[in-house]
């Protein structure tokens, strides 16, 4: 039987976003900007939807816009802020370990003249508050930093950063790419006093597709697209309807169950941690501290690549790191500092609601399985 473990990359629809979904394809499935009654009953499930996202946010539901995606929204977060404040400063002060879609876009924002300064994580694997206080000064505009990260899972100190900054500079920007903590950690924006931030649909048990940009209000973005001006005029195009509706419902299922999952993936997590200590050269790369729902270890002495291939023969489906890095050696491990050779050897398991122990202890004997076969034959 199939397991799955690759979660932090994407998760299995759950029947309640599918059940949405497919009846606004097939019932409710007007254009929710047109003005007959099937366009306001699409535009209905898009206010619901909105209404369940700005609930987990404890925030406005007119804050919340719906994207293609996270990418989407970082970009028009990152890209959107500079255009919007070309005179606010010309830094921008970031972490070295985000995720390509905030790091390729602020590399863009250096190319057209910016100063990028990036945090980087102490030994250890967490980050010390006091390393974004003293990067950002008066000329920095944008603070943009993830608040899980999607490879070792080190959750980021936001309560003791934002606030700390916006005291000291008020006008800095603040986004957060938050795909691997939204709906897993309970969120105040009014509280952190974010200004931007992330999330997608399809990690939360949502389809591909659709995602979400909080936006303070009084908060200015310039489009990165142009059209009929939905989503404020800072979206345009067609919503589509159909994801957003599934989205929101997974969001609902999600608030619902938020404590009993955490507590089910950090249970996984455990055994998962217990097994590997009992392994030969299994070094977990995550902080003690990390988000449960995630693990990245080293099966040292054997390449990321053969072990997952392994791994797969054996029907179980794991990662090397990001998605988005299609099993190039991962830069976010380096920059955490891990020797090379646990780099080249590092895995990432990452867990869904459906994960059983079960399905743990079948990878900890397939993992004792192929490194005794791959070290064998590296020392023949």
């Amino acid at each position: 039987m199939e397991i799955y473990l690759d979660n932090c990359a994407t998760t299995r629809v759950c029947p309640e976003a599918a059940e949405a979904c497919m009846r606004a394809m097939t019932v409710d499935y007007g254009n929710p900007a047109s003005l007959h009654r099937k366009g306001m009953e699409a535009e209905a499930l898009v206010t619901d939807a909105r209404r369940e996202a700005a609930r987990i946010l404890n925030c406005e539901p007119d804050c919340i816009l719906f994207t293609g995606g996270a990418t989407e929204s970082n970009n028009l977060a990152i890209l959107g802020a500079a255009a919007a404040y070309p005179r606010a400063g010309k830094t921008v002060v970031t972490t070295a370990v985000e995720h390509p879609s905030v790091s390729r876009t602020i590399d863009a924002l250096e190319e057209r003249g910016c100063t990028v300064k990036r945090v980087v994580p102490r030994p250890g694997g967490n980050f010390d508050p006091q390393d974004f206080l003293d990067a950002v000064d008066g000329d920095t505009f944008l603070l943009s930093m993830m608040m899980v990260n999607n490879e070792i899972g080190t959750v980021l100190p936001l309560a003791a950063v934002i606030p700390a900054l916006k005291r000291r500079f008020p006008r800095l920007l603040v986004h957060v790419d938050a795909v691997q903590g939204f709906a897993k950690y309970p969120l105040n924006l009014k509280r952190l006093e974010i200004d931007l931030l992330s999330f997608s649909g399809h990690k939360l048990y949502a389809p591909k597709g659709v995602g979400g940009l909080y936006v303070r209000r009084g908060v200015r973005l310039k489009p990165v697209l142009y059209g009929g001006g939905q989503e404020k005029g800072l979206r345009s195009g067609t919503q589509p309807v159909e994801l957003i509706a599934a989205m929101g419902a997974a969001l609902a299922l999600c608030e619902q169950n938020r404590a009993a999952w955490q507590a089910h993936y950090a249970a996984l997590n455990a055994r998962l941690r217990e097994g590997l200590a009992r392994l030969d050269r299994m070094p977990v790369n995550s902080p003690e501290n990390g988000a449960p729902h995630l693990l990245n270890f080293s099966v040292l002495g054997v390449p990321s690549e053969i072990m997952l291939h392994f791994l797969e023969s054996r029907e179980i489906s794991v990662s090397s790191g990001s998605a988005c890095a299609r099993g190039e050696k991962s830069a976010v491990l380096a920059a955490y500092g891990l020797p090379d050779e646990r780099v080249k050897s590092a895995l990432r398991v990452s867990f869904s609601r459906e994960t059983t122990p079960e399905e743990i202890d079948a990878l900890l004997a397939a993992l004792a399985e192929g490194a005794a076969r791959f070290r064998k034959m590296t020392r023949a």
